[in-house]
């Protein structure tokens, strides 16, 4: 009980701050996902007060991500609202069993070139939607229809070309921008709690409030249960429906993806318990699955809530519960204050997050490991902006498999004369597969009849059935003009795929 007084007054503070940075990020990125403000609230409430409780990485904090933005508001539009709720309720599922049976770590294998790659695409649509929002316009339906379209959108809105009141709710977008840009290059130390995105948001808000500005602002429910859509037990049955359950596997997949970095970019933060990834793949298993049932956005762990806590000083989980429980009683009792906010703020700020998702020193820190790993940043990245999330996803997934591919087949073959008249040997080096056997093929083809050569495995890391065939292949062809193959196993011990025999024409020695 001791301990417990001696932290709750860090915790307390903590989770303020946790508080006043997600409160605007909730909302942003529901309305970037095609959703009332209020479903990305009833996320950031069940993050804090569920996920918190039951998380593995107890300084990490849960609601809805801008990671995911971009997917929710392609399955809204393709498949409306309603069947959003049962998409999480199998998502979740999968994570709860993914973190059951052990997964957690197999999550975090995803290679960063394509996590990073697909975080600056989803931040390029972020943008290119937002633009449209601060403008008092609706976003259109890809990336590349929102960019055609912005010029149109910016005259209409533009007093002396369209006449239309857009350019004021460009203005305060504008104004939220400088204001959170000003605040992370400037902001006192003393005053380090206070986020950029809440002091932006409030100096538009009470601007447009003071000259009476003609603006779309958030609508947000007096009641919180008006903006709970319960799940009908008849959507369930779509769910058997392949794109339904593609999506699901998708939300599942891109969400544990980005929960666990930012889990293992936590713990990195920070000196006191480690992150349990199985645990947390649970919790946010259990997490997805509520707000399934409550008809909410779909959550992850996120990283800039969760830097904000550690930096704020938390140490243990009670921040990440306090700040759900502040969000429960912000909009409870002051919902009249969230209705005056202007959506033009709000898309302001996803836009500053948006351009912060493309992270160039990230793509230029890539460069260290060569070539490939810039390559599939950048393919991932272009791909999700000009097709989809998924698509680009596999096309990050299919480079690197590539990439692996080919350092598998990796071989060096050269064919040396000995001292000893008639002796050779056959070098190999790298991995010997299947897809070098032509060009092993070809050196043996150069090989004299009557020569005695002599197969050194020890340099390679790995040899197949394929290519074993193939030299005792040779051997058996060649032993009638006085050819002997002598393969030398010593060292290889495991890397061979099954046992060398010994035939005709074939030497081995151990």
């Amino acid at each position: 009980m001791g301990a417990f007084k001696a932290v709750l007054p860090r915790e307390l503070l903590a989770s303020v701050v946790v508080f006043l940075v997600a409160l605007p990020l909730c909302m942003g990125i529901a309305i970037a996902s095609g959703m009332p403000p209020a479903k990305g609230l009833i996320t950031g409430i069940v993050g804090g007060l569920v996920v918190g409780w039951l998380a593995g990485s107890p300084l990490q904090v849960s609601g809805p991500a801008a990671g995911l933005a971009v997917l929710v508001f392609e399955l809204v539009r393709q498949h409306g609202v309603a069947m959003l709720g049962p998409i999480l309720l199998l998502a979740g599922l999968l994570q709860l069993l993914a973190g059951r049976f052990r997964l957690g770590c197999w999550f975090r294998v995803t290679a960063p070139a394509v996590v990073y790659g697909m975080l600056a695409g989803i931040g390029v649509l972020i943008v290119l939607s937002q633009v449209h929002v601060m403008l008092d316009g609706v976003p259109k339906p890809s990336g590349l229809d929102n960019l055609a379209g912005f010029p149109g959108a910016l005259a209409e809105a533009w007093p002396t070309l369209g006449g239309g009141l857009g350019w004021q709710a460009g203005l305060l977008g504008l104004s939220t921008i400088a204001v959170m840009w000003l605040w992370d290059k400037w902001r006192p130390q003393a005053l380090r709690f206070v986020p950029g995105a809440l002091l932006g948001v409030g100096v538009t808000t009470a601007a447009s409030l003071l000259l009476a500005l003609q603006v779309r602002r958030v609508e947000v429910p007096a009641n919180l249960a008006e903006a709970i859509d319960w799940l009908r037990p008849a959507d369930l049955l779509n769910l058997a429906t392949p794109d339904l359950l593609v999506a699901a596997f998708a939300v599942a997949f891109i969400a544990s993806a980005e929960t666990l970095l930012s889990a293992a970019a936590v713990d990195r933060m920070h000196s006191g318990p480690r992150s349990d990834f199985d645990r947390e793949l649970c919790a946010q298993g259990v997490g997805n699955m509520l707000c399934g049932v409550l008809g909410a956005l779909p959550m992850t762990g996120v990283i800039v809530r969760s830097s904000a806590n550690v930096q704020a000083g938390a140490s243990t989980r009670l921040s990440t519960i306090f700040h759900g429980a502040w969000l429960l009683a912000f909009v409870l009792l002051l919902s009249s204050v969230l209705q005056s906010i202007p959506v033009a703020s709000l898309a302001g700020v996803l836009v500053y997050t948006g351009c912060k998702l493309v992270d160039l020193k990230v793509f230029r820190g890539l460069g260290r490991y060569g070539r490939m790993p810039m390559l599939t940043y950048g393919a991932t990245a272009l791909a999700i902006i000009f097709t989809d999330l998924l698509t680009g996803v596999l096309i990050g997934f299919g480079l690197t498999l590539a990439k692996l591919a080919w350092k598998a087949s990796r071989l060096k073959i050269s064919l040396v004369d000995l001292p000893m008249a008639g002796e050779m040997e056959l070098r190999l080096s790298g991995a010997a597969t299947f897809l070098k056997v032509p060009a092993l093929t070809r050196v043996l083809a150069q090989i004299p009849p009557g020569a005695r050569v002599h197969v050194p495995l020890g340099h390679l890391s790995y040899i197949d059935h394929a290519c074993l065939e193939l030299l005792e292949e040779w051997a058996r062809a060649n032993a009638a003009k006085g050819s002997t193959l002598l393969i030398e196993a010593r060292g290889l011990k495991r890397r061979l795929e099954g046992r060398l025999r010994t035939t005709t024409g074939v030497g081995v020695r151990a």
